[in-house]
């Protein structure tokens, strides 16, 4: 693998709270001219099968995703895992158990929302999820736009789901420590998604890299949707500070919300090792 490639590693489903299903986006990536593509729905594996089976179909490499719902320095962080055993029972259990937590959330976003004058909001969020286990932030934004709250989703979690708003209640998942291990244990490699969303502090977020390479983390998104390029210079910079590998991903849920599309994304620094060249052996 070349480490100039187009490689869109961080993407999600209806399997989660995308809206088109892994066989679509799996088309889309490949007339987009991805040349390596990863499933990464929110907690869940349950599209992996079908995200492998039409990528092969289509002649386009594979890893295996998964982006983990973590709790650190009260803040919600995400950890993608890449290239790992999906049928490994300790990362389904561990996933499981942080799904565990999205039904009673959900409810009481809808009570803060009900406050603020927005009735039913957990049924309406609801029939965009589908699925109670995997019920997020995105199906309740959905739901606000729908129904002529807002605008769009941007506008939703400006005014009603970020911290301090009306609709916003602060969940504990997954520790850093059980996720990187989940996916380390389970013979993928675990990188941290988009670190540019995360508003810490400078303390804060040498922490949570320090901690996060202490575990046996090995990568951090560096080119990704929601990253402005001075954004990228700052992670790639960081991640040569920490010796991590560097990956590459859109993070695209939707053609009418999403920021970049799969595989449109600038390249990776070219001063950067490239997280592909770590799990080459895993690529299906």
């Amino acid at each position: 693998m070349n480490s100039i490639l187009n490689a869109d590693l961080h993407c999600h489903s209806v399997v989660s709270d995308g809206t088109l299903t892994p066989e679509a986006l799996a088309q889309r990536a490949k007339a987009n001219g991805v040349e390596l593509w990863a499933l990464t729905d929110h907690d869940e594996v349950g599209g992996q099968e079908a995200a492998l089976d039409a990528a092969q179909s289509l002649g386009l490499p594979y890893l295996s995703g998964v982006e983990i719902s973590v709790t650190f320095a009260h803040k919600t962080v995400h950890i993608v895992g890449l290239g790992f055993d999906t049928s490994h029972p300790l990362i389904l259990e561990g996933l499981k158990a942080t799904r565990g937590g999205r039904e009673q959330r959900a409810r009481e976003m809808s009570e803060q929302l009900e406050k603020v004058g927005i009735l039913g909001a957990f049924e309406g969020a609801l029939q965009f999820a589908g699925n109670l286990e995997l019920i997020s932030r995105t199906h309740f934004a959905r739901f606000l736009v729908e129904s002529g709250v807002c605008n769009d989703t941007n506008e939703v979690f400006r005014r009603y789901l970020t911290e301090g708003k009306p609709g916003f209640v602060e969940h504990r998942w997954a520790s850093l420590r059980d996720a990187v291990t989940w996916i380390r244990d389970c013979g993928g490699v675990a990188v941290i998604a988009h670190p540019g969303r995360y508003a810490f502090t400078p303390t804060e977020e040498f922490a949570f890299f320090s901690e996060f390479k202490t575990h046996g983390g090995q990568g951090v998104e560096v080119v990704t949707g929601s990253h402005t390029p001075d954004e990228y210079v700052k992670y790639a910079d960081l991640s040569l500070e920490f010796d991590l590998m560097a990956s590459r991903g859109s993070d695209f849920h939707s053609p009418t919300e999403s920021r970049i599309d799969l595989g449109g994304l600038p390249w990776l620094p070219g001063k950067l090792k490239p997280i592909w060249e770590l799990i080459e052996d895993r690529i299906q």
